[in-house]
């Protein structure tokens, strides 16, 4: 027979945890935007390499992978605080976006504000479904 250790209840250890975290996400559809947005792997990693930096926020890592000619792409930029991640289906204008901060050291909700608010404007979607999930 096994001797097990007692585990925290999770509410007190729901009451010490200091990362909540913020996540923001978007399905957009309708988007009209400039198409390298869309195709262009290389073109949208550092698109939103650069708008991660412009919103105050540090990325760790990248990888953005093009589904070939005339088709989308997937990528994902690793963050110190969190990520960024999206997918676009350029034959349906549509477009999947997260943005996920973590809140550990100091309160990061408006830089992925400002970076999901950048994003979604450069997509420009004409039917955007957005979503704010807070998370403890």
């Amino acid at each position: 027979m096994k001797n097990y250790q007692s585990v925290v209840p999770i509410q007190s250890a729901v009451a010490t945890r200091n990362a909540t975290g913020l996540h923001l996400i978007g399905d957009l559809y309708g988007c009209l935007c400039d198409s390298r947005l869309m195709l262009d792997a290389q073109y949208l990693e550092d698109f939103c390499k650069q708008r991660v930096a412009d919103a105050g926020l540090t990325t760790v890592g990248s990888l953005f992978h093009s589904f070939g000619e005339g088709g989308g792409v997937t990528g994902v930029v690793v963050l110190a605080e969190s990520h960024l991640s999206l997918h676009t289906w350029p034959e349906a204008g549509y477009v999947t976006l997260d943005v996920y901060v973590c809140n550990y050291t100091e309160n990061n909700r408006p830089k992925a504000q400002k970076l999901f608010d950048d994003l979604l404007a450069a997509f420009n979607p004409n039917d955007p479904h957005l979503h704010r999930v807070d998370r403890a």
